[in-house]
């Protein structure tokens, strides 16, 4: 069944003030909102924050993702996270192959995949990130890119795991400059179909991601292909990632 999940990304922000902050004023802000059992809402802090964040959310009906994690459970790995280090928090979600974690850490379609096995392994579920450059998208590889990168981030799987997928235009991200429900509901659509012809079902929830605010998050809700949200620095202000919330609550 696809979900209706809102999940909120706050890259390298964060404090243990900023931590509470968020969360306790994004849940006091929806208080009164009744989430279907088909509606998540996610807050993905930096690492660091983590358990505080799961204590906040503990016995609540919102969960928690991590914005990263390494494909081996333990070893000489400096500076890296294992998938059983993220379950020892109740972590339920996490993001893998974000663009910035492509572009600017250099992680290939390779490294991604051997993280979308660890994670499916350990029965967490990973929020894979796809999306094209600006470069990409002007010279009509648009689909081309995508379509590699979900074919080698899938290509260990026979059947369809337990996943979701965020399409993240490249050149939305940090920007300002949304793309359009038309330009999101496109690339969805051609996922699900790609979906489809491979694994026989393409019941697996797609969000869209790329500078998600209140002033264009209608848009996005009111199309039927997408799935949800992940949201970048409008998820900091809690009154701004309540908002974005409610818009989608109706979907769920």
């Amino acid at each position: 069944m696809r979900k209706i999940i809102v999940a909120g990304n706050w890259k390298m922000n964060g404090s243990t003030l900023l931590t509470k902050k968020i969360i306790i004023g994004t849940m006091a802000r929806l208080w009164d909102v009744n989430f279907s059992e088909n509606f998540e809402v996610v807050f993905i802090p930096p690492f660091i924050y983590i358990p505080i964040a799961s204590d906040l959310v503990k016995d609540s009906k919102y969960e928690i993702g991590a914005q990263n994690m390494y494909f081996e459970e333990k070893g000489a790995f400096t500076g890296e996270i294992a998938p059983d280090m993220l379950k020892d928090f109740d972590v339920k979600y996490v993001v893998i192959g974000h663009s910035e974690r492509r572009h600017i850490f250099g992680e290939s379609n390779e490294t991604i995949a051997k993280k979308v096995k660890k994670a499916v392994e350990k029965e967490l579920i990973p929020i894979l990130c796809v999306g094209e450059t600006l470069e990409e998208r002007e010279e009509g590889r648009t689909w081309d890119v995508i379509r590699e990168q979900l074919e080698t981030a899938l290509s260990q799987f026979d059947t369809l795991p337990g996943m979701v997928i965020a399409y993240e235009p490249v050149w939305a991200i940090g920007t300002g400059k949304a793309a359009t429900k038309e330009d999101a509901e496109d690339v969805i659509s051609k996922i699900r179909n790609w979906l489809k012809e491979k694994f026989g079902t393409d019941e697996v929830s797609i969000l869209y991601g790329g500078s998600v605010k209140p002033a264009n998050v209608e848009n996005f809700a009111s199309s039927k292909e997408i799935d949800g949200a992940l949201v970048g620095g409008a998820s900091l202000k809690p009154e701004d990632f309540a908002i974005i919330v409610k818009t989608f609550v109706g979907r769920g």
